[in-house]
């Protein structure tokens, strides 16, 4: 009989994770342009990400007004000048993450694909990622880069050499379950 009650709970267990859904909507991106003549960082602390258990797939929006900067002159510029956040509202990211199943619990790193869109414009990406899923959690961490040209985003030439031309990318996505 007790064997009868563990199949049942390993059985509800796996069930209850299967095709759920995972939720963040305070998920951390930062990204940090670095350059001889100054070190730009950016944070951003409102970033939606939502995760299916049951095939890996994932979906992210990102505020870009809700990047901040530790210079208000700088937070106008990025929205103003180069991401143009009136027109360009959010980023997203829509893709897979491999190897991940609903019934899979512990700590691996996996590959995350998919597109992502900046600036109107989308390119295709892979992102080496830290995973730690539980039943009722799903943390997705890592670091990509990204290069500005490729989302034809234009740095005046006065301030060419302060913008890296290629940037890092920090993301923490910490999702529960969501019901």
């Amino acid at each position: 009989m007790k064997i009868i009650y563990i199949l049942i709970g390993l059985f509800l267990s796996t069930h209850l994770t299967y095709g759920q859904k995972f939720l963040t909507k305070q998920g951390e991106i930062s990204f940090l342009s670095e350059t001889p003549i100054e070190d730009i960082k950016s944070e951003n602390h409102q970033v939606l990400s939502v995760v299916d258990a049951k095939d890996g797939t994932i979906a992210i929006a990102i505020l870009m007004k809700s990047f901040s900067f530790e210079k208000s002159l700088m937070q106008e510029h990025f929205n103003e000048n180069y991401v143009e956040s009136d027109k360009y509202p959010k980023a997203t990211f829509k893709g897979k993450i491999e190897g991940v199943t609903a019934d899979y619990v512990g700590e691996k790193e996996v590959v995350v694909k998919g597109d992502i869109t900046i600036h109107g414009i989308t390119k295709t990406i892979s992102i080496n990622a830290e995973l730690v899923k539980t039943t009722e959690n799903i943390a997705l961490s890592g670091v990509f880069k990204i290069t500005i040209a490729d989302f034809n985003i234009e740095i005046p030439s006065v301030v060419a050499n302060n913008i890296a031309e290629t940037m890092d990318v920090t993301f923490l996505l910490d999702h529960s379950l969501y019901q």
